[in-house]
């Protein structure tokens, strides 16, 4: 592999560190927690940032540092609490490991962030990127923060082929950017290249003629910007299919809870039953193109949950889908009532007013939608 990097003089550096730090500290976004050097507020930004867009995180990052002001309070809080100041973010793992990065912090380093890489990274929850942006902008250290948005930037700079979807290729990008990272402000240079790539050299067309980097990019030089980075296809997410039951008594709707481990860890929904595809594909058919009348509701109910105590609404309220990194789901949801409350392992009722006391994941938040969408029209039991 060229390294073209190992081509710049330390005068071609410096002249690239000016320029693009004086582009940053000209058009850098006003965000919350760029107005502070707390290694504690910038780790729990980074980690919300993950997977996560910009302008979804700044109302959670404002909610969460109000609930868990410190390290210390984060360590002390109440996992039902913490997910309820996560809910929606997705990615729930996040959140119970910044509480045990916490802990961990109270107990190894006297309630402290540490303030080297070793440390920083022996934290839970903290890999090579949010251990570089945290020794970067709260402690100052020279070190890379690689995400998605610098890969691409440094792959067209340089014209690097190495796939960025291979773990081995990150060390290719650690060279290439501990060659070009400023000294004096490595923080503001990895903020820079996260904005950059954010606004400006995004993954289609990218704005050549608007980016202060241009007379230093080989792929603009080369024509060739839209060839990087090179990164080869994911795997689809595989296809899950559930229905799911929003079951009433008198105004309490039943909830279940998710196992202590596993994907939604604890966190609570309607009852959801796996179906196989082509018996999604019948009920997602069955009444969709009917007017919801009282003569169709009193036909026989639909083939769902048949061992709970329910009359079922035949016409299906809606579907959702949500994609997670490995899985997508399609859930068809379902409206029954029941005479009587009646009791499943790890569940409860609830009234649509107390649902604010449950940790609900994106799906659920989702079917809750939909069934208000559909009450707020129809309601024939």
């Amino acid at each position: 592999m060229n390294k073209q990097w190992e081509k710049w003089s330390e005068e071609d550096i410096r002249s690239f560190q000016d320029k693009f730090l004086n582009w940053y500290h000209d058009e850098k976004r006003n965000l919350p927690w760029r107005a502070t050097n707390d290694p504690y507020a910038i780790w729990i930004s980074e980690i919300m940032l993950q997977q996560t867009r910009v302008d979804t995180v700044i109302g959670y990052y404002y909610r969460f540092m109000e609930q868990f002001p410190t390290i210390k309070d984060l360590a002390g809080a109440e996992e039902q609490k913490l997910l309820k100041a996560w809910e929606g973010l997705g990615y729930y793992s996040r959140a119970r490991n910044l509480k045990a990065a916490a802990q961990q912090i109270m107990a190894e380093f006297d309630g402290e962030m540490p303030q080297t890489i070793t440390d920083i990274r022996s934290l839970k929850g903290i890999g090579p990127y949010t251990a570089g942006a945290i020794g970067s902008i709260a402690f100052g250290l020279p070190e890379p923060a690689i995400d998605g948005n610098v890969m691409r930037v440094v792959s067209r700079l340089f014209c690097i082929e190495a796939d960025i979807a291979k773990a081995s290729s990150r060390g290719v990008f650690d060279e290439a950017m501990r060659t070009i990272i400023s000294h004096d402000e490595p923080g503001e240079f990895n903020q820079a290249l996260m904005d950059l790539g954010s606004s400006i050299c995004t993954p289609t067309s990218p704005l050549c003629e608007e980016c202060p980097l241009q007379e230093y990019c080989l792929a603009y030089q080369q024509g060739t910007q839209t060839d990087f980075p090179v990164k080869s296809k994911k795997a689809k997410p595989k296809d899950v299919y559930y229905i799911a039951g929003a079951i009433e008594e008198d105004g309490r709707f039943l909830l279940v809870q998710r196992p202590e481990t596993g994907l939604l860890a604890k966190m609570w929904h309607f009852p959801l039953l796996e179906v196989d595809q082509a018996t999604y594909t019948q009920l997602l058919a069955y009444w969709q193109d009917q007017q919801l009348t009282l003569d169709a509701v009193a036909e026989e109910p639909a083939p769902i949950f048949p061992e709970f105590p329910v009359v079922w609404q035949k016409r299906h309220l809606g579907e959702v889908t949500h994609i997670f990194s490995h899985l997508k789901w399609h859930v068809l949801l379902f409206y029954g009532r029941t005479p009587s409350e009646f009791s499943l392992e790890h569940s409860q009722w609830a009234a649509p007013e107390e649902f604010e006391q449950y940790v609900f994941p994106k799906p659920q938040l989702k079917l809750v939608e939909q069934l208000k969408k559909n009450h707020k029209v129809d309601k024939h039991f």
